[in-house]
């Protein structure tokens, strides 16, 4: 334990950290030392210690001290354990916890294991020698605090130099990533421009272009999102905004409705929806508020609510009844079926599924099993007798 000297933790210039472990206990040869448990941590240059409770109680020795080691396995009440032997003590050592010591070996004490890690990066560090290639200063000798103030300070200042330089990479990548953001957000915007300006002389030219090129000219604005988006800049906020937003919304859902059976979940129009709009993202209540609209518009679309809170959004064509009866064939013929499955077979999401199994339920065709497995519906018998 005379080898260690007194430290302040920091990692001089060329000093790396290589690996750290809590719980350990230092030994002075086969005693406990005068410490209590703290974090042991292996640099390329040193092995330090450092008290977990106090953390201006910090030693330090350099690996070049260290001749051999070896590995105890853990035994009944006893923590594994990695003995080093060591080189002779230095006449101009600076000061430490121990300024004599009757053994020529330290133990490691782990008592939150990690041993077998700490012994590998060991072996490594002992085997590579990186001390010898990057020394971190000139030796110290006891007895010249002036010299020994400076060589730390120069420590501190490497320190503070690669935080330094480490914050001006860091200003430097955001720079640039908003810079690409930037351009981004231009590029998009004349993207939208151009679906805008196409979609004009789609309705300016009607005779001029065949309905080929104008399916074609529609595929392509698909494909970049909705050719002109409804938004508070040209329509103002408020009831105007909305109906304007629901009229939109009409057009441009009712393909996706008839594609998915004629009912979509509210979350599922939220995505579809801004990614056709693009860069003019709405927000979920504009959504909501637009959608509530359908009805008094007398638009093809309705909003439902389902009893559960379920909201989605469906045909005003959609027939209730047939949903109920394909739910009522779909489990005759299976003789049970749960949401899952039962939204396999119609390609539905779990949450519709289970709305229209639901609802089956209500007017009395189905019943259910809630079990352990989950819920699991079967025809009503009772109904049918």
């Amino acid at each position: 334990m005379d080898r260690f000297s007194w430290s302040n933790g920091l990692l001089e210039i060329n000093e790396t950290l290589v690996i750290q472990q809590r719980g350990v206990r230092l030994y002075d040869g086969d005693d406990k030392a005068k410490l209590d448990v703290g974090v042991a941590l292996l640099s390329t240059h040193r092995l330090i210690w450092r008290d977990v409770k106090n953390h201006e109680c910090c030693i330090a020795m350099p690996l070049s001290q260290i001749l051999l080691f070896e590995e105890l396995a853990a035994g009944l009440g006893k923590s594994a354990k990695i003995v080093i032997h060591l080189q002779e003590t230095t006449v101009n050592k600076e000061p430490g916890p121990y300024q004599n010591s009757k053994y020529s070996f330290i133990k490691l004490s782990f008592k939150e294991h990690g041993q077998i890690e700490f012994h590998r990066r060991l072996t490594e560090e002992m085997t590579q020698k990186r001390w010898e290639n990057t020394p971190v200063s000139q030796p110290i000798s006891a007895g010249t605090s002036s010299q020994a103030g400076r060589t730390r300070a120069v420590g501190i200042v490497g320190i503070e130099r690669k935080i330094e330089e480490k914050r001006k990479e860091t200003d430097k990548n955001i720079c640039e990533a908003f810079e690409d953001l930037s351009k981004l957000m231009v590029k998009a915007k004349e993207m939208v421009e151009l679906s805008r300006s196409i979609a004009n002389k789609i309705k300016d030219k009607q005779g001029d272009i065949s309905e080929d090129e104008t399916i074609r000219f529609k595929s392509y604005l698909l494909s970049m999102g909705i050719a002109n988006p409804v938004t508070r800049d040209t329509y103002g906020t408020g009831t105007h905004y909305h109906m304007q937003l629901a009229k939109q919304l009409g057009d441009m859902l009712q393909a996706p409705l008839e594609e998915r059976g004629g009912m979509m979940a509210l979350t599922e129009v939220y995505c579809l929806v801004n990614r056709a709009r693009g860069m003019e993202l709405l927000s979920p209540e504009d959504l909501v508020n637009a959608c509530k609209m359908f009805e008094s518009l007398k638009l093809p679309l309705r909003l439902r609510v389902f009893d559960s809170g379920v909201m989605v959004v469906q045909l005003q064509s959609h027939s209730e009844e047939e949903m109920i009866a394909s739910a009522l064939d779909n489990v005759t013929d299976k003789g049970s079926l749960t949401a899952e499955e039962f939204a396999k077979l119609l390609g539905l999401s779990v949450l519709l599924s289970k709305e229209r199994l639901l609802l089956a339920e209500k007017v009395g065709h189905l019943c259910r099993d809630d079990s352990v497995e989950g819920l699991r519906f079967y025809p009503n018998l009772f109904s049918t007798a």
